[in-house]
């Protein structure tokens, strides 16, 4: 009997008919790996990430949503000089089994900037704290497992503080809740401006918001250089270029001190409440040290720690590694009631 090749066209239509090709496909997908079988339902499980305002005390709020309606919510807090925009990718790695809600403050993003001097909005943290409060009411979060990072953290604590039983776990990204956490030379620039606001004092805080400064946030302390996005430091700074908004960004550094003074009561909180908590921390940060880790450590010894070779935007550089942990953290937390 001659040879046929099988891939010769007359060959393929007789093994089809003969039900030969389907029963082998169907033989051969069931024993595909692990690695290679989900990638159809990777892609079917995939949701879209939406962008959605929503009015809050009269300011509209620019939010970021992906994941089932029903499901479990996962509250993403940004910092400076950052907004939802940060969590740009982490978003969508998140959202097949969890609600994911990531909203814009006040003068970041695409959110409301009203003027300083119109009343409209005081920019302190204890305002943004209220504002995202009721911003979890108008999207109908009833509880929440928060992820916050830099000024996320002053604004998670406070929401965790007023509402204990709609906090499911604590995922901290680099943000402190303890002075010694603080770089020295940081604290060295700020408390002058802490003092008294001049021209002088100013200074290094308005250079944190030109394109070097921004552009810094996010480089400095990274060993993955070519993992860097521009879009990260170019879209924050497109928001901090908005009319007035650097005597917006000068307003909350100045209530910045209000957090440095709540450090004792929130310590005591969180000692006393022992939430869930997942640290994952970038350990070359400029800006917070170690020494923010070790006081975690010290009030949440169950607390999970895993530590990067990144700066203070270590979702840049080692977002999968972080989702992966994330995910594994919240598929481990008791359900929601």
């Amino acid at each position: 009997m001659p040879s046929v090749s099988l891939f010769h066209p007359s060959a393929l239509t007789r093994f089809w008919r003969g039900g030969l090709l389907a029963s082998t496909l169907l033989s051969a997908m069931a024993i595909l790996p692990a690695a290679v079988a989900p990638t159809a339902a990777r892609a079917e499980a995939a949701q879209p990430v939406l962008s959605k305002t929503v009015t809050v005390d009269g300011l509209e709020i620019f939010y970021r949503e992906s994941g089932p309606k029903d499901a479990p919510v996962l509250l993403l807090l940004h910092g400076f000089p950052s907004s939802s925009h940060m969590y740009r990718d982490l978003i969508p790695k998140l959202s097949a089994k969890y609600r994911v809600i990531a909203p814009d403050y006040p003068g970041f993003g695409y959110s409301a900037a009203p003027a300083l001097d119109s009343g409209a909005f005081s920019y302190t943290f204890a305002a943004v704290a209220d504002l995202i409060d009721k911003f979890t009411v108008a999207v109908e979060a009833k509880s929440y497992v928060l992820f916050v990072q830099d000024y996320g953290g002053p604004v998670g604590i406070r929401l965790a503080v007023k509402h204990p039983d709609r906090l499911r776990g604590l995922i901290i990204q680099n943000a402190v809740a303890n002075a010694e956490g603080w770089n020295p030379d940081v604290v060295a620039q700020l408390a002058p401006f802490w003092k008294s606001r001049s021209a002088e004092t100013e200074k290094p805080i308005r250079d944190l918001l030109t394109p070097d400064g921004v552009k810094f946030e996010y480089t400095h302390g990274t060993t993955r250089p070519e993992r860097l996005s521009p879009d990260a430091w170019t879209s924050d700074q497109a928001g901090l270029d908005r009319p007035g908004n650097v005597d917006i960004q000068l307003q909350y550094f100045t209530d910045y001190q209000n957090n440095v003074a709540s450090y004792p009561a929130w310590g005591a909180f969180l000692k006393a409440a022992q939430p869930p908590v997942l640290i994952v921390w970038g350990k070359n940060d400029p800006y917070f040290t170690m020494k923010g880790v070790e006081y975690f450590r010290t009030l949440l010894p169950k607390a999970e720690v895993h530590l990067y070779d990144a700066g203070h935007f270590a979702l840049e550089t080692y977002g999968e590694e972080i989702a992966t942990t994330t995910l594994d953290f919240l598929d481990r937390l008791p359900k929601a009631r």
